[in-house]
């Protein structure tokens, strides 16, 4: 059970150090706008799908649970 406890402890601040990073605004110039993301403007509208983005943080997160489960 001590396992267990300690993985939550860790993810807990991984999440906290990510939500810290992301709310200094250091990913604005990146996060959401990789090559492949999709960005349509027209006269009144935005469409904005980022789907390098989102296989990026999959790509992110089952490393890091591969790397748990070790």
């Amino acid at each position: 059970m001590n396992d267990l406890g300690r993985y939550m402890f860790i993810v807990g601040l991984v999440i906290a150090a990510i939500g810290l990073v992301l709310w200094s605004g250091v990913g604005r110039g990146w996060f959401a706008q990789l090559p492949g993301d999709i960005n349509v403007k027209g006269g009144s509208y935005n469409f904005h799908f980022p789907i390098v983005t989102c296989i990026f943080i999959s790509v992110v997160l089952t490393l890091l649970s591969w790397m748990f489960r070790k």
